[in-house]
């Protein structure tokens, strides 16, 4: 048995119990312990969580209740706490007392200190973790351009990328940075122009990496538009090149654009890897069940006229240059969806992934009871990270919303986008790239600042 506590505040603080069965089998549990200090839980996750007093009970979900003999469970929790916050004496599972891990000790050890930089992370149980064993999560914002800009014959980037407007990015207190990437112009495709193809978009994109990474922060690269031709439900363009956003990523270019950005970052594991922006197999599919299995396997899918990489393709071509980075995987609709993320994931041999999930204020998925029941079963069991949060009344009162959920389950987070955009075209964090926010943006910054 082990109880750790993850991010402390005043009058509140997250914390979590595992259970790991070194007994027979078990189909269902019951942990039972008191809290010693006035202790109150807010609210829980991975478990049915109660408490009468000081008494505290975490059963099992309907999910999670098998046990297997040497198998492990997380459920997290929010509570309240004054004047001091010491930890529980004693569990009790389905009764019986238990005690902790064999060989353990009875204290919860001290957590590690986090390591200096941008992480090497990898995912442990649901959470991530750096080269030092510490806990962390992502939070930061977007830097949008780079899938867009040079399909249209414009540039590389939107705006300027230099130290100065990265610099701007880290006085936020973000940690991290994800740059969209677009196929065509990684491969060096005949239809981008020459000056934003190829050697020259390379160039551009691990510049742009090295400067994030020396200012602190992790670089998430990630692609968002791909070729092929689609022109049903819910169309971007009818266009057969990588100027929109496409249902899923091609069989023909999308591999080869992960076996070479794979090669180019497998010696620097502080680069994340996020797969495809937002699938959308749903729009065209007829069922769920073909969506997901399309989302997953790729090939044929039924109303995409293109042959579909699937997350698993995308995912061992990643692995089969022998690179170990994290990698995110969004879900469907968008990527506004995970109900059948735990069900239908890709296979990793590296056991480095996490799922990725976006919501704006218009999304199917953008209240609290939707994520209870779809998003608390996913970051139960793997990592969750919100690739892209936003909403579009040029307010922040949503993301404020979005935000408190994930901080009180110590998940991470990006803003959508750091491009001086306006309320029209999409919700844009700055007025200029020395990082002066919009009203939006002014509620990530704030609450970034205001973070440990």
């Amino acid at each position: 048995m082990e109880y750790t506590v993850g991010n402390q505040w005043a009058g509140g603080f997250q914390g979590s119990v595992t259970l790991t069965n070194h007994g027979p089998a078990l189909t269902g549990w019951r942990l039972g312990f008191a809290f010693p200090g006035g202790q109150r839980v807010t609210q829980g996750w991975g478990a049915k969580w109660s408490q009468t007093g000081a008494s505290v009970t975490a059963a099992n979900e309907t999910w999670n209740g098998a046990l297997a003999t040497g198998t492990a469970v997380t459920a997290g929790f929010v509570a309240s706490w004054a004047g001091a916050n010491p930890a529980p004496a004693s569990f009790t599972l389905n009764g019986a007392v238990c005690g902790p891990d064999p060989g353990g000790p009875t204290d919860p050890p001290e957590p590690p200190e986090p390591a200096d930089g941008p992480p090497v992370l990898t995912v442990a149980g649901n959470r991530l973790v750096d080269q030092n064993g510490a806990t962390r999560r992502m939070l930061g914002v977007n830097r949008s351009g780079g899938e867009f800009m040079c399909v249209q014959g414009h540039g590389i980037f939107d705006g300027p990328v230099d130290d100065a407007s990265v610099k701007a990015i880290a006085d936020w207190n973000a940690n991290t940075v994800r740059i969209p990437l677009n196929e065509e112009c990684w491969l060096g495709l005949d239809n981008i122009a020459p000056a934003y193809r190829g050697a020259a978009y390379i160039d551009a994109v691990k510049a742009l990496v090295r400067r994030v990474e020396a200012h602190g922060m992790t670089p998430v690269v990630e692609l968002h538009w791909s070729w092929g031709q689609y022109t049903g439900n819910s169309a971007g363009c009818s266009d057969i090149h990588a100027s929109c956003q496409k249902p899923m990523p091609d069989a023909r270019y999308s591999p080869a654009f992960w076996t070479s950005v794979a090669n180019t970052f497998k010696d620097d594991r502080r680069v994340v890897f996020d797969l495809f922006n937002e699938p959308y197999p749903d729009r065209a599919t007829g069922t769920a069940a073909q969506a997901w299995t399309c989302w997953r396997d790729g090939g044929d899918c039924p109303g995409i006229g293109y042959e579909v990489a699937g997350m698993q393709d995308l995912l061992d071509a990643v692995r089969a240059t022998g690179a170990r980075n994290l990698v995110l995987v969004p879900g469907v609709a968008y990527a506004n969806d995970l109900s059948q993320w735990l069900a239908y994931a890709p296979s990793d041999p590296a056991g480095n992934l996490a799922a990725a999930w976006h919501v704006y204020n218009f999304n199917a998925c953008a209240g609290e009871a939707c994520w209870d029941t779809t998003l608390a079963p996913v970051a139960a069991r793997v990592p969750l990270v919100a690739g892209e949060i936003g909403e579009n009344t040029c307010g922040h009162g949503f993301i404020d919303r979005v935000m408190r959920w994930f901080d009180a389950r110590a998940l991470s987070y990006l803003g959508w986008t750091w491009n001086t955009w306006n309320c029209s075209s999409g919700p844009a964090l700055i007025s200029d790239y020395n990082g002066t926010p919009t009203a939006y943006g002014t509620g990530l910054r704030d609450h970034l600042r205001a973070l440990d």
